[in-house]
């Protein structure tokens, strides 16, 4: 007997051996029938039940873990399927000038993929040229601007024919002012909600009808500030709406077979997320608050702060390649995920703190912001 049945069978095999005697004692007994104490046939009668029982549930349990391995093995293996071919297959990338869509257009550019890298500024388009294959191709352009997004459809229309467009990965994206809620305007708010989300779905809505022809996929880049408010402003907003476009778009495409993924990130040390940057927003704003908001915050809290900020660099992420893999994943696997969450900080507290109940997240969130020198000042 191989020795992984043995462990499995022995304890039901037992049980078996156990019901076989325990009836047979009882048809014994019936046979003679001698004076026996009651309590005697009753107590093996309660034996041969329990035994009945046990046996028949071991025998159920062993099935049911044999299967719980079996799903176990099978949705692994699944995960590792992919897409036969890939040098035929057309991808468009928005936010290539930097960060994780630079990253992603050479990485893809090397597998082979026909890359269309979309940039912001001149110089990240003729940067990104300068590194890649004479196959990946850029475009100028601000998703902010409707009628650049049009021109821009068109422009890929043209370039990938009657292939379609395998790929939409919807990667642009800016951080915003970065700052408690009382010291923003509507404006402050504005901003990052017209790039990382009107912006999303603009270029969304005009390269649809190329995804749907190619029957291929949409990637949209959220972050884990779309799971949970870590800092006010308008990034976290714009997040949080990603991922409810992203899910209803997700439904909408099924019966088309496009599949739609979203990328949840964790920190990473990016240039947009530059903590200079970011500081010296802060301190702009701070200039135009009341004298009574400086009173409640104090004049060292943006010191302060950074200070904070600087103390926690090590959930900070230095290699982007996590994003970049998930993007890979949800490209050119055969059954790519909903969800992925990139990096450690994302999978191992991020995400886990955002199915908590609100309680301990502001425990553990309001532990991170900087004491104010006197909330009660007016």
């Amino acid at each position: 007997m191989p020795e992984g049945r043995g462990h499995c069978a022995c304890p039901i095999t037992s049980l078996t051996l156990l019901v076989s005697l325990t009836r047979v004692t009882l048809d014994i007994l019936q046979e003679l029938d001698p004076p026996q104490p009651a309590h005697w046939r009753h107590h093996l009668l309660l034996l041969y039940k329990k035994g009945v029982y046990l046996s028949h549930t071991g025998g159920k349990l062993f099935w049911v873990l044999g299967l719980l391995i079996l799903c176990g093995f099978l949705w692994t293996r699944k995960g590792k399927l992919k897409i036969a071919d890939i040098t035929d297959k057309y991808i468009f990338i928005t936010g290539c000038d930097s960060g994780f869509g630079n990253l992603a257009a050479r990485t893809f550019d090397k597998k082979g993929f026909h890359v269309i890298a979309a940039c912001l500024t001149e110089s990240g388009s003729t940067a990104l040229k300068a590194e890649t294959s004479e196959r990946l191709r850029t475009v100028l352009l601000d998703v902010t601007d409707p009628e650049n997004v049009k021109r821009t459809a068109q422009w890929v229309k043209n370039q990938v024919g009657e292939k379609g467009l395998w790929g939409l990965i919807n990667n642009a994206g800016i951080p915003g002012v970065l700052a408690p809620t009382d010291w923003l305007t509507l404006e402050d708010y504005r901003e990052p909600i017209e790039v990382n989300l009107f912006g999303l779905i603009s270029v969304t809505l005009n390269m649809l009808p190329l995804v749907k022809k190619a029957q291929g996929r949409v990637i949209n880049v959220s972050s884990v500030g779309g799971r949970l408010a870590i800092v006010g402003g308008g990034y976290t907003l714009s997040k949080y709406a990603v991922e409810g476009f992203n899910d209803s778009l997700r439904r909408d495409m099924k019966a088309f077979g496009v599949h739609v993924s979203c990328i949840e990130p964790g920190l990473f040390k990016t240039n947009l997320a530059d903590p200079v940057k970011v500081t010296e927003k802060k301190l702009a704003i701070w200039e135009q608050l009341s004298p009574d908001i400086k009173k409640q915050y104090g004049e060292g809290y943006i010191e302060k702060s950074l200070d904070k900020l600087k103390g926690n660099k090590s959930y900070v992420n230095m290699d982007l390649s996590p994003v970049v893999e998930c993007m890979d994943h949800a490209l050119t696997s055969l059954f790519p995920k909903t969800h992925y969450a990139a990096g450690k900080d994302a999978k191992i507290f991020w995400i886990p703190l955002s199915h908590m109940p609100a309680v301990l997240q502001d425990f553990l969130l309001l532990k991170q912001k900087t004491e104010l020198a006197n909330p009660k000042a007016v």
